[in-house]
């Protein structure tokens, strides 16, 4: 059966997961940079923004704001002929150029609309973006490995994630913390391909992906400063990012070592709540819920998504309500749609 995807009108937030076929491992160091400069161009054509992302070697994590269409406006031709490159090669450029040419001195306002059109309908689009994304990616690997046919396993997952601080935090925080949960770092900020770690290298592509980080912040805090301002959005999200658990007195005897974090009124906190792990923790391990859950939110937000889903034909006639409860640790406001109840929390890794 197939999941559920949900499409919010107007500007909106997605987590979005697809895995290679098999789960085999195939994207090393430099497939990895080649994916993100795909990503990044058409990140740029599309009109969405990468918030964050996660590249692994047989999958890969994105949180992606969509605009509303509406308020993006019409592609002209100059802007087109600007963008091509980053979307074909030279031949394929030279072609569509020439095209335009043809139409422009033969007064033909039809086909000049009817190409822009082509490229407008793509742009501001979900669907469009990971459809592109996939395909010039499975090209690119095909090409290195010798292969043929499909990359992927299956279409991408998708969760629509409200516009609120803790949402968009929790699912970034997920995505960043991937290498650490799959032991490949031990620190998020170490590993080369992910939006936290490329926000902290200085390159040239730290801008976009500070910009990225700082849209959870300044949108939800209504503070447009966030946005540009790095340090502030750096040091709210790191806190976020290395929560850790409970503190440990290093015992000469054993020789174990010592560790920093919470105090033991914290923990006891947790004996409280009867095991449910801190958010901080339960993020490294792999959760279904942010993937699988529909919509995620505040219950205000997950019921209304649900009751319009409903009145469209597309859910339960029978459910009256939309928004459950998470399972497996302190979630406090957040919410789901959809009632997962099997193997919500999966084990630490992948």
């Amino acid at each position: 059966m197939r999941s559920i995807r949900l499409l919010e009108n107007g500007k909106a937030f997605y987590h979005c997961v697809s895995r290679v076929v098999d789960r085999r491992k195939v994207f090393e160091g430099k497939d990895k940079e080649v994916f993100r400069k795909i990503m990044r161009n058409l990140e740029r054509f599309m009109g969405v923004r990468v918030v964050t992302y996660c590249l692994m070697g047989n999958h890969f994590h994105l949180l992606v704001e969509v605009p509303d269409r509406a308020t993006l406006d019409p592609l002209t031709e100059g802007e087109l002929r600007e963008l091509l490159p980053l979307l074909h090669d030279s031949m394929a450029v030279g072609t569509i150029e020439e095209e335009l040419d043809r139409a422009r001195e033969q007064g033909d306002a039809g086909w000049q609309a009817e190409i822009l059109a082509r490229y407008e309908r793509r742009r501001g689009s979900l669907s469009y973006f990971l459809k592109e994304l996939k395909q010039r990616v499975t090209l690119y690997m095909n090409k290195k490995l010798d292969r043929t046919g499909t990359l992927w396993e299956g279409r991408f997952k998708s969760l629509l994630v409200e516009r609120h601080e803790m949402s968009l935090m929790t699912v970034a925080a997920y995505i960043d913390l991937n290498p650490v949960r799959a032991g490949l770092v031990k620190k998020p900020e170490d590993y080369r391909w992910s939006g936290y770690s490329e926000a902290l290298s200085g390159t040239k592509g730290a801008r976009l992906a500070r910009q990225g980080l700082g849209i959870i912040l300044s949108g939800c805090l209504h503070d447009s400063e966030l946005q540009a301002n790095w340090q502030r959005t750096q040091n709210r999200y790191r806190q976020f990012l290395y929560e850790e658990g409970e503190a440990r007195v290093a015992d000469e005897q054993t020789g174990e070592g010592g560790r920093v974090g919470f105090t033991p009124e914290e923990v006891e906190e947790v004996v409280k709540a009867e095991g449910a792990m801190p958010i901080a923790a339960v993020l490294r391990h792999r959760v279904r819920y942010l993937s699988d859950g529909v919509a995620l939110g505040t219950a205000e937000y997950v019921d209304k998504i649900f009751l319009r889903e409903k009145e469209a034909g597309r859910a339960s006639p029978k459910r009256e309500s939309g928004a459950r409860e998470m399972r497996g640790a302190q979630w406090g406001e957040l919410r789901v749609m959809r009632d997962l109840r099997r193997e919500v929390i999966g084990e630490r890794g992948l």
